[in-house]
């Protein structure tokens, strides 16, 4: 790679689809109402589109790491040849600190959080984190991203108060009004 890029880093379920509780298979994936057309936005806008997603069913064993590379090789494989937008990475978190069974139930680095996702795909996917932005539904999202140095984080969903005192977050109802805010406002 010749220089670092920057990226848009995803949560998944609550952000890019529905969040229906453990969604581990194609078959139940509901994307969001403009979710692709903001993934292809922003991949138009020069960002790299990275989903971090804290994936605890598979600690829980309600479903496979296996089953969770399906779903997200389908959901790849859907935005290349629909929308002609890869998606350069997916990140997960399979453990859990209470919740999950055996060597997946520890407290780690990697859950949201936690910016080990994050980390992790800045250093593998030469990443300018500075430049990059976070889209998430919880507040855990935004503290990873604020932990991991994300220069722009958006919080979707609910208009709440969890955002004072995080300098570069924002709230935006959707991911599918993030490709907007951006020109919007440039620093």
């Amino acid at each position: 790679m010749d220089s670092p890029r920057k990226a848009a880093f995803l949560d998944r379920d609550g952000v890019i689809n529905v969040d229906h509780g453990y969604v581990s298979t194609w078959e139940a994936f509901e994307f969001l109402p403009g979710a692709e057309r903001a993934m292809q936005s922003l991949h138009r806008a020069g960002y790299q589109l990275v989903i971090i997603s804290n994936q605890s069913g598979i600690g829980r064993g309600f479903y496979t790491e296996d089953d969770l590379l399906a779903l997200n090789g389908c959901l790849a494989t859907h935005m290349q040849s629909e929308f002609d937008t890869p998606v350069t990475g997916f990140y997960h978190c399979p453990h859990h600190p209470t919740e999950a069974i055996g060597p997946l139930r520890t407290a780690c680095d990697c859950r949201k959080p936690a910016p080990g996702m994050i980390l992790q795909a800045a250093q593998e996917l030469d990443l300018l984190l500075t430049e990059s932005l976070l889209v998430g539904d919880k507040t855990s999202d935004i503290l990873a991203g604020e932990a991991a140095g994300v220069g722009r984080l958006f919080k979707v969903g609910e208009l709440s108060s969890e955002l004072e005192g995080i300098e570069n977050a924002e709230w935006v109802p959707a991911l599918s009004e993030v490709p907007a805010r951006l020109m919007s406002r440039t620093d």
